[in-house]
C-alpha cells in the first residue's frame, strides 16, 4: 500500500503544482480567504468527503483579529467576481473561512491533519529572478502574498485528500482534514479548537514547509523552541485641544503611548527562560499644534513556555493600564492573536519515525526528532485541545530548498515538496488506521 501511495502522489503531482500556483495567484489574508475556502470545499465535495464549513466547525466569538465588516464585504464581492462557489461563499462571507473534510471508514481511531490556508500582507517581488512572477502565478491581489508556504500546505492537503479517497476501502476509523484560516498573527486556530470539533481526535498532525539545512534531510518529526505569544492592539483615548492656547484642557494620548512603549521594553528578563516584547506600529495625532486625542499601538509579547508568556502578558497589561492613568486617558486593549508553546508528543514522533524507516526507506531522516521553530504557531491550540482529551499531537517540518526567507517578498520554495508532503501524510493516516484499529 505504501508503494501505491507513493505512485499516487507522483501521479497527482502535476495537479498539486497547479493547485498551489492557483492559490498563490489568488492569495488572501486571514479571515478573508473566501475564494480559497470555496476552492477547498468544492474540491473536497467533488472527491466525496463530508464537507463542513464556517460555523459547522468554528466558534464565532472565539475568533481574534477579524477585519471590519466593510473589508469582509469587499473580499466577498471579489471572491464572487472570481467565480467562487456561491453555496460555500455564503457560508464564509463574514470571515467564517474554516473548512474540513470528513471521511468515515468504520471502526477505528479518529485521525486529524491540519493545513493552514492564509497569506501575508506583502507586495510580491516582480523581478525576472522571481519564479512565480516569470511563470505567471505571482499574486494578482496587490499587497497580499503567500510568503510562508501556506499555498503549498493547502495543495498538499487537497492531494492527501485525493489519495485517501482512492484508498478508503483500506482505511479504518474517521479522518478529519482541517483547513485552518488566519494562522498568520495566530488568530484562527482557537475558534476551531473551542468549537469541540477536535475533542474526539486520537492523533493530530500538521507540517510546515521549511528550508533544507546543511544536511539534506526530508523532514523532522516535531518542533521545539517555539514561543507562546499574545498579540495586543492598544488604543489610548484622550482629549484634543489647541497645543498652545489651552494645553491644560487636553489629555495627551500620545504621551500615554510613549510611556507605554518605553516601559514595555523595560520589562525585566526572567531566569526561567527567554522572553520577547515588541512594539510594531504606532499611530497617533493629527497635527503639530493639536494635543493628540488618540494613539494606537500594535504589540506582542512572547515566552518560550506558556508560563513565561503569561508573565510577559500580565506585566505588559499592568504597564499599558498604568500609562493611561499617568495622563488621565482611557485605554482600550484588544486581543488580536494568541498561541501556546508547542509540545510535541515524543511517542507519536517515534511512531512516525518507525513508519518512515520501515515503509518509506528512501527518505533521508535526521538522527533526532525535533528541530527548533524559533517563532509561534497557533496549531498549539489544536495540540493542547487534543492532548487535554487524551490524544497525541506533533508538528513536523517538511524540508525543501527555498528562495529568500519566509515572510520576504521574494519567498519561494522548491515544488518537489508537493510530492513528498501528500505521500507522508497519506502513509501516516494509513499506518495509524491499521496500527490503532479498534
Amino acid at each position: 500500500m505504501y508503494e501505491k501511495i507513493k505512485e499516487l502522489a507522483k501521479l497527482y503531482y502535476p495537479d498539486t503544482v497547479n493547485c498551489r500556483r492557483d492559490l498563490h495567484k489568488y492569495a488572501e489574508k486571514g479571515w478573508l480567504e473566501m475564494r480559497t475556502a470555496c476552492y477547498i470545499a468544492s474540491t473536497l465535495e467533488e472527491l466525496g468527503y463530508e464537507v463542513l464549513v464556517g460555523e459547522d466547525i468554528m466558534k464565532k466569538e472565539a475568533r481574534m483579529g477579524v477585519p471590519p465588516e466593510t473589508i469582509l464585504h469587499l473580499n466577498y464581492h471579489r471572491a464572487q467576481k472570481q467565480g467562487a462557489n456561491p453555496y460555500y461563499l455564503e457560508k464564509v462571507k463574514m470571515g467564517m473561512t474554516a473548512v474540513a473534510g470528513v471521511l468515515k471508514c468504520g471502526d477505528g481511531p479518529t485521525l486529524a491533519l491540519r493545513f493552514d490556508i492564509d497569506a501575508l500582507g506583502l507586495i510580491e517581488e516582480s523581478s525576472s529572478s522571481h519564479f512565480p512572477f516569470t511563470n505567471g502565478f505571482a499574486s494578482v491581489h496587490r499587497g497580499t502574498m503567500h510568503a510562508c508556504g501556506h499555498d503549498g500546505h493547502t495543495a498538499i492537503g487537497l492531494t492527501t485528500a485525493k489519495i485517501l479517497m482512492n484508498i478508503k476501502d483500506h482505511l479504518h476509523g474517521t479522518i478529519k482534514l482541517i483547513f485552518q484560516p488566519a494562522e498568520e498573527g495566530v488568530m484562527g486556530a482557537r475558534s476551531i479548537a473551542e468549537s469541540g470539533f477536535l475533542d474526539d481526535v486520537d492523533y493530530i498532525c500538521a507540517a510546515h514547509i521549511m528550508p533544507q539545512e546543511d544536511q539534506p534531510y526530508d523532514l523532522y518529526f516535531g518542533m521545539d523552541e517555539s514561543f507562546a505569544t499574545t498579540k495586543l492592539d492598544i488604543t489610548y483615548h484622550g482629549v484634543s485641544t489647541h497645543a498652545a492656547e489651552s494645553p491644560q484642557f487636553g489629555k495627551n494620548a500620545l504621551l500615554s503611548a510613549a510611556n507605554c512603549i518605553l516601559n514595555l521594553h523595560s520589562i525585566p528578563r526572567n531566569s526561567d527562560g527567554q522572553t520577547r516584547v515588541n512594539v510594531g506600529t504606532v499611530h497617533a495625532g493629527t497635527g503639530r499644534n493639536v494635543v493628540p486625542e488618540t494613539a494606537k499601538l500594535e504589540i506582542e509579547v512572547r515566552g518560550v513556555t506558556s508560563e513565561l508568556n503569561r508573565y510577559m502578558e500580565i506585566y505588559a497589561r499592568d504597564i499599558i493600564e498604568g500609562s493611561a492613568r499617568m495622563h488621565d486617558t482611557v485605554v482600550e486593549i484588544k486581543e488580536m492573536g494568541k498561541a501556546y508553546a508547542l509540545d510535541c508528543d515524543e511517542d507519536f514522533m517515534n511512531t512516525i519515525r518507525s513508519m518512515c524507516q520501515r515503509y518509506l526507506p528512501d527518505l533521508n531522516l535526521p538522527p533526532y526528532n525535533l528541530s527548533p521553530l524559533g517563532g509561534s504557531d497557533d496549531f498549539s491550540y489544536f495540540m493542547e485541545r487534543v492532548q487535554a482529551h487524551g490524544g497525541k499531537a506533533t508538528y513536523m517540518k517538511l524540508l525543501t530548498p527555498i528562495v529568500s526567507s519566509p515572510h520576504n517578498d521574494a519567498f519561494d520554495f522548491d515544488e518537489k515538496v508537493l510530492a513528498l508532503g501528500p505521500r507522508i501524510f497519506a502513509s501516516l493516516i494509513y499506518y495509524l488506521s491499521h496500527e490503532n484499529k479498534a
